[in-house]
């Protein structure tokens, strides 16, 4: 049956379907926030920190949930805005619309292929194929689903997600009891926390470095602003989005975390490799490595969904705006903009192709380059809240607001900007810092002929 808002959305041409449920957008939140930078990528902080990495994540998590707020704020201010790179234009007019965007639209693309080879890689175990193959084929399951319809992307998001949100539920109450020696032969296991040199064996210095890291493993729920443009109430998704981001930061990450290295000896623990799955094997799992996989391969399959889905969507945006060619706004019968999926679909396929051919030069060089973007788009966000909530001082009655304004709006962009110095001044991560920088002049400089032409 056809809902009243896909009637009307009928007599606009370029009107997306408005068919996403509160479900999907509510699991779609959390699939933005549960990934495999939690699942593996954490490996990474805990090896570099110690135990301490949790004061890591608390730090990157303050920043991204003032940036929600920011984007719950300015969503009940600007309910036209129908995506998270358009503050910037609302902020800085068509060129911070042009610059956000495109930068937005780079970061994602770079992920789809990302996505598809790890996705691939994990397959493999199972299937006897080369890993090119299995990338083209999921890249061609994901492609199918957002040709569907938009309701078809939220449903694989919200069992993807589920299987995570449960995953990690697991994992939590299992680990809870192990740590507190209700599970554990030895009793108690709260000792390992400090007794491999305390909790944090290398110092501070180390654990605001591994900020920088544990910031892009956090990145997703601003997808949330994408998708609320195709549901029955945008603004009431994006307001859930922005009240209730902390507590699952807090939850999925922080208390995870704290368990693993109350279980683990941090010295244990191996970039790259998951520390929910040495944590598992130590509580007396034998099963725990093909169980993580999977789970990883669930978080690795939702972000290739939701790369090609956001790629679709800022794309279309871009389009409206006069920023992308016109012909990428058009949506077909199911109110789905088929030519932006098609494009970025073409353009993860070069990708996955490229990983193959050549990891080492031109597809390590488009991953250094869109390394830091997202954080170029949050800063921008950021600085254009801080100007939007100057123009309108009634923001300060809304129900969602950023709290002690200016101070902790300011506190958050000097956090950002003090991510790229330490990115800068970290041997490991400067390479990105700079062809990311080189990918925000090309971006500036096409904004420049553009608006010259």
């Amino acid at each position: 049956m056809t809902s009243a808002l896909d009637t009307a959305a009928a007599g606009k041409p370029h009107e997306l379907s408005r068919s996403l449920l509160p479900r999907h957008i509510a699991m779609i939140t959390l699939g933005g926030v549960i990934g495999a930078g939690l699942f593996v990528g954490s490996s990474a902080a805990i090896a570099n920190a110690g135990p301490a990495a949790l004061f890591s994540y608390m730090i990157a998590g303050s920043i991204v949930f003032v940036v929600m707020r920011m984007l719950g704020e300015m969503a009940l201010t600007h309910p036209h805005i129908r995506s998270f790179s358009e503050f910037a234009r609302e902020g800085f007019g068509n060129a911070g619309g042009f610059i956000a965007g495109w930068l937005y639209w780079y970061f994602w693309i770079v992920v789809v292929p990302i996505e598809a080879i790890a996705g691939a890689q994990i397959l493999q175990l199972w299937f006897d194929l080369p890993v090119w193959q299995i990338g083209l084929v999921l890249m061609a399951i994901m492609t199918a689903v957002n040709l569907l319809s938009a309701r078809s992307y939220g449903e694989f998001e919200f069992w993807f997600s589920s299987i995570k949100v449960a995953a990690i539920i697991a994992f939590i109450l299992v680990a809870a009891a192990y740590a507190f020696g209700l599970t554990a032969p030895a009793g108690a296991t709260w000792s390992t926390l400090t007794a491999h040199g305390g909790i944090a064996p290398k110092g501070w210095v180390p654990v605001i470095a591994a900020v920088t890291t544990v910031f892009f493993s956090m990145v997703g729920p601003e997808i949330t602003t994408v998708a609320a443009a195709e549901s029955k109430d945008p603004e009431k998704a994006v307001v859930r989005m922005a009240t209730s981001i902390s507590w699952r930061i807090l939850f999925f990450y922080v208390v995870s975390l704290f368990l693993i290295v109350s279980i683990v000896p941090w010295t244990r623990v191996v970039p790259g490799e998951s520390p929910f799955t040495l944590a598992l094997n130590v509580i007396g799992f034998d099963w725990a490595s093909a169980a993580m996989s999977f789970i990883i391969l669930t978080a690795v399959l939702s972000c290739l969904n939701s790369a090609v889905y956001v790629c679709s969507r800022v794309l279309h945006v871009l389009a409206d705006h006069g920023d992308a060619p016109r012909w990428l706004v058009e949506v077909n019968s199911r109110r789905v903009p088929a030519r932006s999926i098609w494009l970025g679909s073409i353009v993860g396929v070069i990708g996955v192709v490229l990983a193959i051919v050549s990891p080492n030069a031109v597809f390590a060089f488009l991953v250094s380059s869109s390394g830091t973007v997202i954080v170029f788009v949050y800063l921008m966000t950021a600085i254009a809240h801080v100007r939007l909530r100057r123009r309108h001082p009634e923001t300060e009655t809304r129900a969602v607001r950023v709290w002690f304004f200016p101070w902790l709006s300011y506190a958050t962009i000097a956090a950002m900007i003090a991510v790229l110095i330490a990115m800068a001044l970290t041997p490991a991560l400067a390479s990105q810092l700079w062809f990311s920088l080189l990918a925000l002049a090309v971006v500036t400089g096409a904004w420049l002929v553009r608006r010259r032409a």
